[in-house]
């Protein structure tokens, strides 16, 4: 399989159900205004907490996935279930954890 994906022209993050160019523009913009809204327009916190990659460093991929999914109970943070899938959960996270 991987000998056909690069025989295609493809790498392996493009197969792994990255959101299309148009998705991740939404994404990233509710990351930078409905995210942004409580957890500050420069992500370093706010109402919410920090989303800086070095804060995020000691938590995992599934941890952050299933907060931003189901929310927080008895905290501001709502589930985000309704709005995008794991799959786009998990390349935002992947984006949050590599920012500078």
């Amino acid at each position: 399989m991987k000998l056909l994906i690069i025989a295609l022209g493809f790498s392996a993050s493009a197969i792994a159900d990255e959101p299309n160019l148009e998705r991740q523009k939404e994404l990233r913009n509710m990351l930078a205004h409905d995210c942004g809204s409580c957890h500050g327009l420069t992500l370093k916190g706010g109402l919410g907490s920090s989303l800086l990659a070095k804060d995020l460093a000691n938590k995992s991929d599934e941890f952050l996935v299933n907060t931003i999914l189901e929310g927080r109970k008895n905290t501001a943070m709502p589930p985000w279930k309704p709005f995008m899938t794991e799959q786009e959960t998990l390349w935002l996270v992947q984006k949050l954890l590599k920012q500078q």
